[in-house]
This record gives C-alpha cells, structure tokens and sequence, in this order.
C-alpha cells in the first residue's frame, strides 16, 4: 500500500562466507556443513519420588563436526598437508574461524571451532564423461563451538 514503510531488517543470506584455518590460513570453500551444538540430557529420579517419571538435567556439551568442500585448484594441497601432520596420537590443532558476511564483507556472524583437526580428507570421483569441477572434502573434529556476532 502507498505510504508504508518497509522494513530494513532482513536475514543474511548464507552463501557469502569466509574460512580461515588456523593462523591466517584463509581457504576459499564451497560449502560448510555440520555447524551444531547440543546438551546431552541426564535423567534421574529418586527411589521415593511421588512421580513415575525421572527428572531432566543438561548434562555434558557435544559437538558433531563439520565437513567442508571446495574445488580442487593446481598446487593447492592444504588438506592433505594438514592431514598428514597426523602420527599417532599427535596433530597440530588448530582454531577454524567460519564467518558469515553482509553484502560489504563485514563479519555479521562467527563461528570458532577450537583445537579442531582433520579427521578425513576425501578427494573427488573421476568421471571421463562428467561436467563438473573437482571438489574434495575434508571433515574436521573440534572440542567447543563459539558463536558470536561481531
């Protein structure tokens, strides 16, 4: 209708995003997948309780991790050299800053994954008759989420 105001507040599209692995490690991917946190409930109830039903408790954090794909470019093997540092039980962790940009590519939204590190490293399928880029995928364990908006 003539003379209403629209609203300027409108949710951030979510393919304008930004990586950075570790120390300034900055990977250009296609996709992030995986970002959850949840608490792991507790249930108790005591021997004398009146109600048939256990009490809920938040128990321990937990996180899944997180698989991110990108195309595979010429002398670009920053996956597989990070998976590599791998040798028993020993692993450079890493902190991955995951940033969700506005349409001037200032951070809105941040995700930090802490000690995180590369649990698989998955390369692409081959296929001489195919039409598409190469992408592989790495999947990364971490220990604790953060979510802040700057």
């Amino acid at each position: 209708m003539a003379g209403e105001v629209q609203d300027s507040n409108w949710p951030l599209p979510k393919f304008y995003f930004s990586v950075t692995l570790g120390d300034n490690d900055k990977v250009s991917f296609q996709e992030v997948d995986g970002l959850e946190s949840e608490t792991q409930i507790i249930e108790y109830r005591h021997g004398n309780s009146p109600i048939f039903y256990p009490i809920k408790m938040p128990g321990l954090g937990k996180v899944g991790n997180v698989t991110m794909r990108k195309g595979i470019f010429v002398n670009n093997n920053v996956f597989w050299d990070w998976y590599s540092e791998i040798k028993l039980n020993t692993i450079k962790r890493r902190t991955v800053v995951i940033n969700l940009l506005d349409e001037t590519g200032n951070p809105k939204m941040v995700w930090t994954l802490n000690n995180a590190f590369p649990t698989k490293v998955s390369g692409t399928d081959l296929k001489s008759e195919g039409n598409e880029v190469a992408v592989e995928s790495i999947d990364i364990a971490y220990e604790t989420l953060q979510v802040t908006t700057p």
